[in-house]
């Protein structure tokens, strides 16, 4: 087909060039970002591409009644709010853009590092409520530790690039063979759980990433460590991190994804916090974001860029 016969349902608002170039390439793009599930899925059968973030979850129910999608364009990095494989069986095309905020994901990441070595967050807090206090917050340098990074695709591979210019050992640990290069040696998960000093989460959210971060993941580092998540919340266990952090195993946790959130990502849960949770919110050495590692202008751009080009090529292979 070509692309002035291709309907395209926008059910989230996203960067105008997204809409904008897509329409000057010859698709028929329309808008819905306010109609229940249902009611989409009544209409789903009209269009043959979705774009979307993570306003729901695209299931086997909605998937059976799109009986003329060819793809489904999610507007960041992962794919966990749809049935993948189900989609593929029935031929739809699956798109990602996992390159439009890996940069910004890299350096989120080393910020809150190095938020946690300086006691950035902790320190300013005290002087804006009048305390002046130098020894309490002697921090670490980063030179010469080792850095594990688990998970590295595009999101390890920019934190890896990002830590560069310090003096610092940067380990891999991946599930694919030969993903290291000159930025991260990969290593076996014994060498990694016996060397890092710095844990770094970069794994999409599948079934064998889920709750990986556990009391027997922690006790298996060999020293105490500091933890980053920009990933995927549901890839920790709270209540075990919590556990960590008060042992003194987890030196200090920045944390930008947390288990508690909602699947689309915009809103935590409601009701009662969890102790754990009030833990975090409370803990000094833990630095918490509302899951903005990627969430810069420039990725908004370059989020939306990379579908657009990605939607045409598609329909460029024919």
């Amino acid at each position: 087909m070509k692309p002035q016969d291709i309907k395209i349902l926008h059910l989230d608002s996203n960067h105008p060039l997204l809409r904008n170039q897509l329409e000057t390439a010859g698709f028929q793009n329309y808008d819905d970002f306010t109609s229940t599930k249902e009611a989409i899925e009544a209409k789903i059968s009209e269009y043959h591409g979705i774009v979307i973030r993570s306003r729901f979850k695209i299931d086997r129910i909605f998937l059976d009644k799109a009986t003329n999608l060819q793809f489904i364009a999610r507007v960041g990095a992962g794919l966990e709010s749809i049935d993948c494989d189900y989609a593929i069986t029935k031929g739809i095309h699956l798109i990602a853009a996992p390159e439009g905020n890996r940069n910004a994901v890299g350096e989120h990441a080393l910020g809150m590092l190095l938020s946690l070595f300086n006691n950035l967050n902790k320190a300013n807090n005290e002087v804006k409520s009048g305390q002046w206090n130098r020894e309490a917050n002697r921090g670490y340098e980063l030179d010469g530790k080792t850095v594990g990074i688990i998970g590295y695709g595009n999101m390890g591979k920019s934190f890896a690039k990002k830590l560069r210019g310090f003096e610092v050992e940067v380990l891999c640990y991946d599930i694919a063979p030969n993903v290291g290069d000159a930025n991260a040696r990969q290593v076996t998960l014994q060498e990694f759980q016996d060397k890092v000093d710095v844990v770094s989460l970069h794994t999409p959210w599948t079934p064998e990433t889920d709750k990986m971060i556990n009391t027997d993941f922690i006790k298996e580092l060999s020293k105490p460590f500091w933890f980053i998540n920009t990933a995927r919340g549901n890839s920790v266990v709270t209540v075990d991190l919590v556990a960590g952090l008060k042992s003194g195993k987890i030196l200090g946790a920045g944390l930008d994804v947390l288990e508690y959130e909602k699947l689309s990502f915009e809103t935590l849960f409601e009701g009662e916090k969890p102790e754990a949770f009030e833990y975090l919110l409370h803990a000094p050495n833990v630095l918490l974001t509302p899951h903005i590692a990627g969430w810069t202008f420039e990725s908004k751009v370059g989020l939306a860029q990379t579908i657009v080009d990605k939607i045409i090529a598609l329909y460029e292979q024919g």
